[in-house]
């Protein structure tokens, strides 16, 4: 049977744990960004202590909508306020499902008056694509998928520059002082003779700007960049380290988003062809369940209930306010998991002795899919789910984000997380091994506390 979309798929493979649990498809990584550009662990080191590049050009997807209705699209799919959404201003966008179960998010921008660019992985971008093209919304859109899937150079160039000596960096690059803006609003700078659009944001808590242009001025710009950090000790971030800043941010970057159920989903399904994300992306760890609802999350459950506005109507909005009337909203908790350093090491060790060992941990990111979930144990008793994983030389700690029930959330709770498939797959990352346990330790998410003060509250806006 040759399918043809995501429906068809999950019907071949007998359901959608087992299309994603025996997918041959590699991990979703950065593509054509340098793995290291000094060392990972001083790349990590650099985001606190003096400033670093993010290259941020080829791993996301940039969907453009424009036209008359282009705002009532986005409110009619965000679980978030749109009341309050200038021209130059971005917000988290964050999309559910009609059961109230997350699909994913981005960061959009207010580009023009009737035009927005939602920039991230293609779940959330996906499902704002195929309600711009079959809702009857008097909208165009255009897009430009990450460098692993188009062909050719992007249409804008787009990096970050953070860290304690980012705004030093933007004043000997510009030449002027860095404009003093509130999280998320944005400007326009002038390098090398470069227009550049610019959103004040922050990563792991440090601040900093987001900037981008169109690709011909690249050279240009990121010349001028690396002149001007070269004297304020900035490092370039290559690609094993950049996904790692998530650990000390708090944003869970992968959910698996809350599509592969449900009648209502039944014609998205068969919108998103055979090598879309959602059908190829492979989904691994301790935990495992032939339910794939088991995997989905809700909003609360991420921390965006402090942003869930019931000011529109929405996609889930009737299920969300369901979720809350039933105290559903304070089930479970957004955490970080500290991981125990002797455990760890205990893993690293097992390679060195005949048979199987514990599944290879890689670093700095961890992940061997694209969708991860490990169990979460206190007593033999599932109590929660890790999924974002990989190693912090800032903490000296492995990490990980995830959820786990509101009564094991508080800080110093000691847990212990499953490492290694419960049951075996095909997947071509995936070496005989056996299971370990780690103990680990529930703290806060953001871990970081600048990130947690600063970041987190504005993150929603």
């Amino acid at each position: 049977m040759v399918v043809k979309n995501l429906e068809e798929a999950i019907a071949k493979a007998g359901g959608p744990v087992q299309l994603m649990w025996e997918s041959q498809q590699a991990p979703s990584v950065v593509p054509r960004v340098a793995q290291e550009l000094r060392n990972w662990r001083d790349e990590q080191l650099a985001w606190r202590r003096t400033a670093v590049l993010y290259d941020q050009c080829h791993h996301m997807a940039d969907l453009n909508i424009k036209g008359p209705d282009a705002l009532k699209l986005i409110s009619d799919l965000a679980i978030n306020s749109v009341a309050n959404f200038p021209v130059d201003m971005a917000k988290q966008f964050v999309a559910v499902n009609h059961d109230g179960y997350v699909i994913g998010d981005n960061i959009l921008f207010h580009l023009e008056e009737d035009e927005f660019q939602a920039v991230g992985i293609p779940t959330s971008i996906n499902w704002m694509q195929f309600h711009a093209e079959t809702g009857g919304y008097d909208v165009r859109v255009w897009r430009d998928d990450n460098s692993a899937v188009r062909q050719g150079d992007p249409v804008n160039y787009r990096y970050q520059i953070q860290g304690p000596g980012a705004m030093d960096i933007i004043k000997e690059v510009t030449g002027e002082e860095a404009p003093k803006l509130k999280f998320f609003y944005m400007t326009r700078f002038n390098i090398a003779g470069k227009v550049v659009r610019a959103l004040r944001h922050g990563m792991a808590g440090e601040p900093g700007f987001e900037i981008w242009g169109p690709w011909e001025d690249r050279e240009a710009v990121h010349s001028a960049i690396l002149e001007a950090g070269e004297k304020h000790g900035m490092v370039q971030v290559g690609a094993r380290a950049y996904h790692t800043n998530a650990l000390e941010s708090g944003w869970l970057p992968r959910p698996l988003p809350a599509i592969y159920s449900g009648d209502k989903m039944k014609a998205y399904r068969e919108w998103l062809d055979e090598k879309a994300y959602e059908t190829t992306a492979p989904l691994g760890g301790s935990f495992y369940s032939e339910n794939v609802e088991d995997y989905y999350f809700t909003p609360y459950d991420l921390d965006y209930g402090r942003i869930v506005a019931f000011d529109h109507d929405f996609i889930g909005r009737e299920a969300l306010e369901k979720m809350v009337a039933e105290g559903r909203d304070k089930a479970r908790e957004k955490v970080t998991f500290v991981w125990n350093g002797d455990d760890v090491g205990a893993a690293y060790a097992s390679m060195f002795k005949q048979g199987p060992g514990a599944k290879f941990i890689n670093l700095p990111m961890s992940l061997y899919d694209t969708f991860h979930f490990d169990r979460i144990e206190v007593d033999g008793k599932i109590v929660g789910l890790s999924t974002w994983t990989g190693y912090s030389a800032n903490e000296r700690a492995m990490l990980s984000l995830g959820v786990i029930d509101a009564a094991f959330a508080k800080p110093g709770t000691e847990v212990v997380l499953i490492w290694g498939e419960d049951k075996p797959s095909s997947k071509l990352q995936v070496e005989d091994h056996v299971q370990v346990k780690i103990r680990a330790t529930v703290q806060s998410a953001p871990l970081v506390t600048k990130a947690r003060t600063d970041y987190r509250s504005n993150a929603g806006l």
